[in-house]
């Protein structure tokens, strides 16, 4: 008996089925008169709107930076507060917390009456001025500062401070840098174009707001070939591997400067002839500050010949400093002071063509040059401390791992 086609196929499925296998057959005829897509027509509507005009402020906020040189009244006009009542505010005591730099933030009405003031103190307090009566009260009251993390990278193209204001590092961290690293790098004269540091520091906020960089926490800086990093650490900065990188004299008692006479043999600008120069020369302002370059007693501070007003240090060891032609003293006989304390401002006093700090650095009473003499380090982590350091240490060269891949690029 013949079985049909479809009864064949069937059974077939079945087979295919029971063993195991699975099979999908799926035909489509195809249709020669499939329709066609409708075609799509755009519907331009007018939507019926109701115009409503937005009313204007009746308060409008201001933030300006108070600048060296503003006068009260000049900076109160700036923030638009009319000439009447803001010769009241420029009598209240208050506003002599006002340093350059304080940002204030303003809230005035459209007609320039204030509405009120508040600025953030060195002492960390926030004041608010506010009207009372026909006058205005100050109000002065513990600020709320949180405290985040944040990292950046830079090139040096010309100077570090260049470097630091094209991608908005604080000049506080700039300075913090460059006083971690003065042991080994001076930033006057080592630095070159293409050398890239990064930077993981402390920014205070006040209101959702920055108001202040805090502490370096840790930088890393390639400086001809040669790559630093540093971490902070209970009262020092270290090595990842716990080396302690503060020395124990600074290389220079001038943060920025230049020499402009260096040691050894040279014509002397007032006697003339060959002589030797005992020390170097470093060209400054006058009232520039001049700092310990590291832990001394106050051996000498007075006036002492050619010298002019000059301090001598004595320090731990055989080593002895010395700081001549100051236009003033800020230290006395006996004192105890710290690496990096004031102990003087830059002058010309004594036997001095122009302002300009005259440094010394003694070995056992013998002169030595102060820009190529080895540094001794201070001491490294303790050993009771390496374990803590470590965990303290890993998070922070996380960072710098990751900012020196971003710095790469920006060489690329």
């Amino acid at each position: 008996m013949a079985l049909s086609g479809a009864f064949r196929r069937t059974v077939a499925i079945a087979v295919l089925a029971t063993s195991g296998a699975v099979a999908a057959f799926a035909t489509i005829a195809p249709r020669e008169e499939a329709a066609a897509p409708p075609q799509a027509t755009p519907l331009i509507e007018a939507l019926a709107l109701r115009a409503a005009e937005v009313p204007a402020p009746a308060v409008y906020i201001r933030e300006e930076q108070f600048q060296r040189g503003d006068t009260l009244g000049g900076f109160l006009a700036r923030l638009g507060v009319d000439e009447t009542p803001a010769a009241r505010i420029a009598r209240l005591p208050a506003l002599r917390s006002l340093r350059p730099g304080s940002v204030v933030t303003a809230e005035v009405s459209d007609d320039g009456a204030p509405v009120s003031f508040s600025f953030l103190t060195g002492r960390d307090t926030l004041v608010k001025i506010v009207p009372q009566g026909e006058g205005f009260r100050a109000v002065e009251e513990q600020a709320v500062l949180h405290t985040r993390v944040t990292q950046k990278a830079s090139v040096i193209r010309s100077s570090l401070f260049a470097a630091t204001d094209a991608v908005g590092i604080p000049d506080s961290i700039a300075m913090q840098l460059a006083d971690v690293l003065g042991g080994d790098i001076d930033f006057y004269r080592d630095l070159r174009k293409g050398d890239r540091f990064s930077v993981v520091y402390e920014l205070q906020y006040l209101n959702g707001r920055p108001v202040r960089a805090g502490r370096l926490l840790a930088a890393e800086f390639t400086n001809q070939g040669r790559t630093l990093r540093a971490v902070h650490y209970g009262t020092s900065y270290y090595a990842p591997d716990g080396k302690n990188l503060r020395k124990a004299f600074l290389r220079s008692p001038l943060e920025f400067s230049r020499v402009s006479s260096g040691f050894g043999m040279r014509s002397h600008p007032i006697h003339g002839g060959w002589r030797k120069h005992q020390g170097v020369d470093y060209a400054a302002a006058s009232g520039t500050r001049v700092r310990a370059i590291g832990d001394a007693v106050v051996d000498f501070a007075g006036r002492q010949g050619g010298y002019g007003n000059v301090v001598i240090l004595r320090h731990n060891g055989q080593y002895t400093t010395l700081y001549a032609h100051l236009s003033r003293i800020a230290v006395r006989r006996g004192a105890r002071v710290t690496q990096n304390d004031t102990i003087g401002f830059v002058g010309q006093t004594g036997w001095a063509t122009g302002p300009h700090l005259h440094y010394e650095f003694r070995v056992a009473g013998q002169a030595r040059n102060p820009l190529s003499i080895a540094l001794p380090a201070a001491q490294p982590v303790p050993a009771q401390s390496v374990t803590a350091f470590e965990e303290h240490a890993r998070p922070l060269v996380m960072r710098l791992d990751l900012l020196a891949n971003y710095s790469v690029a920006l060489l690329d």
